[in-house]
């Protein structure tokens, strides 16, 4: 687990966002903050937080909106902070894909217990450490990439084209995915990025007259990045 994971709060509360950032930040989380659905979605597209922390009494938008949104493009951990205790709230929102639910008041141990919890069980792509794919090894945390043990400079978006691949290797993820993970829910049909950057990530980490190709186009579908059987 990253020992310095980024938490994002969505709550429209300034005196919640206050105590919710002292209590994450002495407990060694990076916290940022949203005060509405809108602002939440963007602060998750461009910054990329490690763990959501959501209300679901938001002014422009309910919580729930703002899950479903968020759903239909990441699964970034989300754990629902709200007065609603009604089991129906709950179970709205579990099904709706929240990863935990909170109700206020809230006890701050309790509250990064879960949070610790929900990061533990996050997928690969939330908080793996390391990953190798043949001549390919990334860090991460470090945001370091080498072809044959020799590093090679991404820009922050090649980066997290590189990460979304990697995260989902073996298996074909699909343009709109891709697009969505990289660029934002707004950017589903810039398919043009997509080429773009797929290019450069080719020229950069496949070695020519090599029988073995990393990134691998799927016709119509979208990208695969092939792991070799030695990797399995």
């Amino acid at each position: 687990m990253n020992p310095n994971p980024t938490a994002l709060v969505i709550d429209d509360e300034p005196q919640i966002r206050k105590l919710l950032r002292l209590v994450l930040e002495q407990h060694h989380f990076r916290a940022i903050e949203a005060a509405d659905g809108r602002s939440g979605l963007a602060e998750v597209a461009t910054r990329r937080p490690d763990v959501v922390l959501l209300d679901l009494g938001l002014p422009d938008m309910d919580g729930l909106a703002v899950l479903e949104r968020l759903r239909e493009w990441t699964r970034v951990p989300v754990l629902i902070l709200s007065v609603r205790d009604g089991s129906e709230d709950k179970v709205a929102a579990l099904d709706c894909g929240a990863d935990d639910y909170v109700t206020k008041p809230f006890d701050s141990a309790e509250l990064l217990a879960r949070l610790r919890a929900m990061l533990r069980r996050a997928p690969l792509g939330a908080n793996a450490a390391r990953f190798q794919a043949g001549h390919l090894k990334i860090d991460f945390e470090a945001r370091s990439v080498s072809v044959n043990d020799r590093e090679v400079r991404l820009t922050a978006t090649e980066f997290a084209l590189l990460k979304v691949l990697a995260v989902n290797a073996g298996k074909v993820v699909t343009h709109k995915h891709l697009l969505r993970e990289v660029w934002g829910p707004n950017a589903e049909e810039q398919s043009q990025y997509l080429r773009v950057y797929m290019m450069h990530l080719r020229k950069k980490l496949e070695i020519p007259d090599t029988a073995h190709r990393l990134l691998r186009t799927e016709s119509g579908i979208g990208y695969r990045l092939v792991v070799p059987p030695s990797d399995s």
